[in-house]
């Protein structure tokens, strides 16, 4: 199998300009262009079999570290890109709401908490997860995307807070400003429907 890049109908943003988004969703396309040349180079490995040889199997080993880091890469950017699709929406009153209040006080506490956790000194990520098992949210910030993730968590955001998502519009100095933007475009109504449906998962 091979993996196709997905397409997002973003609208235009205020504060994440149309050309970043271009330069953004080219990086992404990278990510999938290489989860699918390593699944296949690893293909032409077996071939060898027993007859491989010790460079051939340390080349193996390299491309089977480097998949979690193209396909997490791929992946993370299919939930961040969405997020921006459609008009913005969301509900005070939705389940994500309530178990936002109920985990961080308030839902303008939960905002608050995932500002603040974005300013995080360095490059990663902010991810929002639900524990259907411990029933409550987690907002942590993870540095490389195939490394730190929580395990088997559904996720419901994902801030990219690489310097690649906002560097043709802010300097590093700035980051507080896409920052800003984020939190301006985000379509609230596709996380809470994540929730709801990781909420369905767990009943199930």
């Amino acid at each position: 199998m091979t993996y196709t890049p997905k397409t997002f109908n973003i609208p235009a943003l205020k504060g994440i300009s149309e050309k970043q988004i271009k330069v953004h969703l080219g990086l992404y396309e990278g990510y999938v262009k290489n989860v699918n040349l390593i699944m296949e180079t690893l293909k032409g490995y077996e071939a060898y079999g027993d007859k491989a040889s010790e460079g051939d199997k340390l080349a193996i080993a390299e491309l089977r570290r480097r998949f979690a880091f193209e396909f997490d890469g791929m992946r993370m950017h299919e939930y961040y890109f969405p997020q921006f699709e459609g008009e913005k929406g969301g509900s005070p009153d939705s389940a994500l709401a309530k178990a936002a209040a109920e985990k961080y006080g308030s839902g303008e506490n939960f905002l608050k908490h995932i500002r603040e956790v974005s300013t995080t000194r360095g490059n990663g990520w902010t991810v929002v997860y639900y524990d259907p098992s411990g029933k409550t949210l987690h907002t942590v910030f993870v540095t490389n995307h195939e490394l730190g993730q929580l395990a088997g968590l559904p996720i419901l955001l994902a801030f990219d807070l690489w310097e690649h998502a906002y560097m043709v519009d802010y300097v590093p100095a700035d980051k507080k400003n896409y920052i800003d933007a984020l939190f301006e475009t985000l379509n609230w109504s596709v996380v809470e429907k994540r929730f709801d449906d990781a909420m369905k998962i767990s009943a199930a």
